[in-house]
């Protein structure tokens, strides 16, 4: 079945999943763990974190080795991902404000998969 999946978009799904264990990681302790010691929160954290390297090296494998994408193109896709798992992460889960500054970011990000896609 992954046979018919296309390389690129096993890489993105990947990548998609790696970076939800990432931002819960980084972020998801300040909801859940707010009040427990900061090493207790790195501990847990470093454990969500092994999920998201374990889905995330092979992303980049597959997508580098059989999808022929760049290292550059493989870190902006990662950064279009990284601020489409957290602006709904921050306003849904963390309660922060939706802000129009997460418009403009995901404009730049627009530009940067431009840039580094043209010459492709």
């Amino acid at each position: 079945m992954l046979s018919s999946i296309p390389f690129s978009l096993q890489a993105i799904v990947l990548l998609i999943a790696s970076n939800i264990f990432m931002t819960m990681a980084w972020y998801g302790h300040l909801k859940n763990l707010a009040t427990a010691p900061w090493y207790t929160a790195a501990l847990i954290s470093w454990g969500i974190a092994l999920a998201e390297y374990l889905l995330q090296v092979p992303a980049n494998r597959i997508g580098f080795q059989q999808a022929a994408l760049s290292v550059g193109q493989l870190k902006i896709i990662q950064e279009v991902i990284t601020l489409a798992v957290f602006v709904p992460f921050a306003v849904l889960y963390l309660d922060e404000p939706l802000k129009l500054d997460y418009l403009w970011a995901a404009l730049c990000m627009v530009g940067a998969v431009y840039f580094i896609f043209r010459s492709a």
